[in-house]
């Protein structure tokens, strides 16, 4: 008897450890992430369980691993979540390893507004092996806080909208359904349209991350495709797979494989009807320094005469693809007109090598203008020839903020060198949406119009009244307004213009656009003709040179030199207009 009560008694203790041994309860993690923005038990101690589907790598304890569960059969709610406070990839558990965590929740800060469910653990046991599946995605959800922390694979191919941030920061800015639009190019600023088109863009937009948390890092493999800081705007990404993360004030996805890049090509020279053709090229702070190889940097382009170099020579490369016969240029150096000037290394590039140096330029005197940069004309004297002088219009908008115009008459040469009829191009840069200094009307009203709007309607309104007395004194009503207005298509300058009776060259292109900001397409570089000109207009087209091509493909790299490929930030226009006897 005692035999048998020593061995029930050591039975009973042996019971009593097992019940010692037994895991803790756990806690869906969709209960712990709410289908609110922020979790119900923030500052509550919770055990969860999971599966760990890829690990953040960061400083200062900001790395850590996402964790996902089976999912508690609740669509608004996330079944993941991040488990924080692990500061290398030595101390995080592995992917696909199954854990059960103790820990706090709270929601952690990750930059520019945006907060992450997460677990400050405390105890962290691992529980072999483990695999969850990723929800599919056919379009953009109506809300990513319902996929927060989750694996997913997205089943739509996503447009390229930016990658300028792809060296820095490991980031692609993609887009669902699609190229995204300015919204003030589809809708007047302000508008239920405007602020609708606004809304879609925001739900649209995605962020591809390559899942390291530092920038500038060293070049290493991972899951971007390889060449894509070289891709074009408008590519699209297939096979995209990855854990929905909220960092930096904006969804993003922490790629776990790398997705399938289907390159856009980049498109030749547009080829227009009609005899004489107009072009409207900003040409990026075409700064020459002193003009004999000296005076680098410079206060606004080159920085060395290296990358001035580079810089004319994809200018000149543009201006020749397209084959204008009169050109309005932006964004020109305001240093004269004379030898060493920067529109005269312009002239003479563009004359190397072309029997009879063709290339021109209408010389305005002093300016115009004071600002540092101006705009300018230059022409083929082949096929045009001025008549007149030139005109510029000064005072209100146009001494500080707009550009001063620069209008001339040109005739169309013909055969036998028979002229045609006068036409005048006016050469246009109305004041930039940058809000240094703007105060009152002309600061942000947050309509989507950005600043110094009532600067740029001004010199709209102004601009139309000089042209009306017919500055050039040339007689004619053929007017061509071209150049960069720093407005969208239905911001109130070129809605004032268009009522005014000026014609939209690229009416009826819905898709037309010269510029890109933040991933969106519009335009701010225009063509505007009076009716007697546009009766005359035989085609219309933006050349999608620069705006699509990342700034990687610009002046400064050596490998770019003699192409056309992002010489500027905007893109080039065309016009083919029969003027010829």
């Amino acid at each position: 008897m005692p035999t048998l009560r020593l061995l029930c008694t050591c039975l009973l203790l042996a019971l009593a450890g097992c019940r010692s041994l037994e895991l803790p309860p756990v806690q869906p993690i969709g209960t712990v992430q709410g289908a609110g923005a922020e979790s119900p038990l923030a500052g509550s101690p919770v055990w969860i369980e999971g599966v760990v589907t890829a690990g953040l790598d960061g400083a200062d304890g900001a790395g850590g691993v996402f964790v996902q569960d089976a999912g508690d059969g609740d669509l608004a709610t996330s079944d993941a979540l991040f488990v924080t406070g692990m500061p290398t990839v030595a101390t995080l558990p592995e992917v696909g390893q199954r854990i059960r965590v103790h820990g706090t929740v709270g929601e952690l800060d990750t930059g520019g507004g945006a907060r992450l469910t997460a677990v400050r653990p405390e105890q962290i046991q691992r529980l072999g092996p483990g695999a969850v599946a990723p929800a599919t995605l056919l379009a953009a959800p109506y809300d990513w806080e319902a996929f927060e922390g989750m694996k997913v694979v997205i089943v739509a191919p996503l447009t390229l909208a930016n990658v300028d941030d792809a060296a820095r920061r490991g980031e692609l800015l993609v887009s669902f359904d699609g190229p995204l639009w300015e919204p003030a190019e589809r809708a007047a600023p302000g508008s239920d349209d405007a602020v609708a088109l606004a809304s879609a863009n925001a739900q649209r937009r995605l962020v591809l991350d390559d899942g390291r948390l530092e920038e500038n890092l060293p070049t290493a493999p991972g899951p971007l495709p390889e060449g894509i800081e070289r891709a074009r705007a408008g590519s699209t990404l297939e096979d995209v797979a990855g854990i929905v993360d909220h960092r930096s004030g904006t969804h993003r996805l922490q790629l776990t494989a790398t997705p399938r890049l289907l390159a856009a090509p980049r498109p030749a020279p547009p080829r227009v009807g009609g005899d004489t053709r107009l072009a409207a090229f900003n040409v990026e702070n075409l700064f020459n320094g002193d003009g004999r190889g000296g005076g680098f940097p410079t206060e606004r382009g080159a920085r060395t005469p290296g990358d001035f170099s580079r810089q004319l020579g994809k200018q000149v490369a543009a201006i020749h693809a397209l084959d204008p016969h009169v050109a309005a240029l932006m964004e020109l150096e305001n240093d004269g007109h004379g030898p060493g000037s920067s529109i005269d290394a312009l002239v003479t590039a563009l004359n190397a090598g072309i029997a009879g140096a063709p290339w021109r330029a209408i010389d305005a005197g002093q300016g115009p203008g004071s600002n540092a940069i101006r705009v300018g004309l230059v022409y083929r004297h082949d096929r045009v020839r001025p008549v007149g002088s030139p005109a510029t219009l000064t005072g209100g908008p146009f001494d500080a903020l707009s550009r001063v115009p620069l209008a001339h008459a040109f005739v169309a040469l013909g055969a036998g060198g028979r002229r045609g009829e006068p036409f005048v191009v006016v050469a246009n840069h109305f004041k930039s949406k940058g809000c240094s200094e703007a105060a009152g009307a002309n600061a942000d009203q947050g309509d989507g119009a950005a600043c110094w709007n009532p600067a740029r309607v001004e010199s709209a309104r102004r601009l139309h009244a000089w042209l009306q007395s017919d500055p050039t004194a040339s007689g004619t009503d053929q007017v061509a307004i071209l150049g960069d207005l720093n407005a969208y298509g239905q911001e109130m300058p070129l809605r004032w213009l268009r009522e005014a009776g000026w014609k939209d060259a690229f009416d009826g292109q819905p898709g037309a656009y010269s510029y890109r900001y933040d991933g969106e397409r519009g335009r701010l570089d225009h063509a505007l003709l009076s009716p007697a000109l546009a009766a005359r207009l035989r085609g219309a087209a933006y050349w999608h040179a620069n705006a699509d091509e990342p700034r990687a493909a610009g002046y400064r790299d050596p490998d770019s030199a003699g192409t056309p490929w992002r010489s500027s930030d905007h893109d080039p226009l065309l016009l083919g207009l029969e003027l010829a006897p």
